[in-house]
Parts: structure tokens; sequence; C-alpha cells
């Protein structure tokens, strides 16, 4: 009964993981010992294939593929654009990633993708990965999720946020599909959303370099932006005692954190509230960021 989390920013927020994940494994005393970090995914900045968010980060990426091999930790290039077309399959800098991701070392990585298009592309060129079904996907139908779970090309399948809460339907499923279920635990977006699928399209359209107008959100809180407290408000939250007591007890041990496009600051919270034992959290903030002289304004 262990909880595997998949973690935001691979390129986005590689300055914190370099010193967020020594001290994970150097102490691992201070964290929950039923998790550990199953994936980090991202993409970098101006990434043809990217979707979901726009990703941003301009390490080199031989050195963030560097981090997570060391660390054994797999990496997945977060390639979710559901507007490809078969000219984009050439693009040299997303070939690129790819020739360099495909050879983690002990550990395999993977891709997060909607398009079946570049899904076919992807198994013949680049075999070696194993894949992840997007929640860009936007599968707000049980019978939808059930026939994703059912496409063997797939590992993992990350349904919309709308269907963590599904438990009469969930809990009954096989084995095997629980086993590839992998549940986005904090989205903050408006449960009743309407334009979920269009606001995703615009992010592809902009990765493609297409002109278009702003998608302008409808939620009654958007003006807040992201707020970790109100994401725990939302009705499809998973809090740690859920993922203990709910989830893991009844075969689903996969977890998605979301946040590639906030900041690092909030990651860091992110951390802390889900793997972090409450008498650590201190421990772990003062080894990333705190000193005797910091000044918050």
């Amino acid at each position: 009964m262990t909880a595997y989390y998949h973690l935001p920013g691979l390129f986005e927020f590689y300055d914190l993981y370099r010193v967020f994940l020594p001290l994970y494994h150097c102490h691992r005393e201070y964290f929950y010992d039923w998790c550990e970090i199953g994936s980090i995914y991202g993409a970098p900045a101006d990434c043809l294939w990217g979707g979901g968010r726009v990703g941003f980060g301009d390490n080199r990426p031989e050195d963030v593929a560097a981090l997570m091999r060391d660390h054994g930790i797999s990496a997945r290039l977060t390639f979710s654009n559901s507007l490809l077309r078969s000219e984009h399959l050439s693009d040299r800098r997303c070939n690129a990633l790819c020739a360099l991701f495909e050879s983690g070392g002990p550990v395999r990585n993977g891709v997060i993708l909607c398009s079946d298009l570049l899904l076919a592309f992807l198994r013949e060129r680049y075999p070696d990965f194993y894949f992840v079904s997007s929640t860009t996907k936007v599968l707000t139908e049980f019978e939808e999720l059930t026939a994703e779970l059912k496409r063997p090309e797939f590992r993992y399948v990350v349904p919309d946020f709308r269907l963590n809460k599904a438990f009469d339907r969930l809990y009954a499923l096989p084995g095997a599909h629980k086993r590839k279920l992998e549940f986005l635990c904090n989205e903050c977006c408006w449960i009743g959303c309407p334009d979920r699928k269009a606001c995703y399209e615009t992010v592809s359209r902009k990765n493609l370099g297409e002109d278009c107008p702003e998608h302008v959100c409808a939620s009654p809180q958007a003006e807040r932006g992201y707020r970790f407290s109100d994401a725990m408000r939302n009705p499809a939250f998973i809090g740690i005692e859920e993922i203990q007591n709910l989830y893991l007890p009844n075969g689903f041990s996969h977890f998605k954190i979301e946040g590639r496009s906030l900041g690092s600051a909030l990651i860091l919270e992110f951390l802390l509230y889900y793997m972090t034992k409450p008498e650590a959290r201190l421990k772990v903030r003062e080894e990333i960021y705190l000193d005797s002289s910091l000044d918050l304004f």
C-alpha cells in the first residue's frame, strides 16, 4: 500500500528539485513511509508538442535528465498537445528531447500525451518510452474512461478530476484497471466548468505558435488564480487521509499533483502537504530556503 506521486515541473522547477531530491533521499525520515515519487513531469519553454499548460524553464535538458537518472526517478515528457498535425511530427527540438530521455538508465521514462497521431509516431520511433493518457482528453463519462483503460498502449490513464469520487464505479473496476488509474489530486478548476477542453485547446494553439484569443475562465473565482486553500475545498480534492483510507486500501496507487504553471513556493507547499511529516515540515523549509536573515518584504 504505497502511494506514488507524480510531481509537476520536470523542467519548470529543476532548481527546486535539485535541492529537494537530495534532501528526500538523505533524510527519508522526514517523509511519510507510505509514499514515493513515481515520476516528475513537464516540458521546456517553447515546446511544440507541449500541452495542458505552457511549459517554461531554460535549464539544459541534459542536466534535467541527469538529475532524474542520478536519483532513480522516472522523467515524463508532457507532450499533451491535442491539435498536432503530421507536419509537426518532424519538429527537431521535440525529437531531440525524445532521443535524450528515451534512454533513462535503470528507470524507464515516459510521455504524457493526448494525440493518437503522436502516440503512433512515438511508439514506432521511440519504443522504450511508456505512455500516459493525458487528463487533457477530458474524459468525464465513466464509459469513456473504461474504454481508455482497456487500451494496452497506455501504462497509466489520468481521468478528468470530476470522476475522482465516483467510488461506486471505481471500486468495481478490475484490479488491472485500478493499477492504471492516476488521479489528479489538487485541481482548483471549477467543478462545473463546461469549457475545460476549450481551455486546453487554447494552450495547444499557443504552443503551435498560432494566433488565438485568450481563453476566458468562467469560474466564479477565476480572478483569485490558483490557491491551494481553494483546491482543498473542491469536491474532487484528494487529501492524504483519503489516499490512505479510501484509495490505497481499494487498489489505487497513483496520484498526480498539478502545478506546472505555478511558482516553486507553492510546489513546495504541495511537497510538504502530500509527502512530509508535520513535525519535519519546518526542517524541510529550512533546508530549502529559510535562513536567519530572510526577509519577506
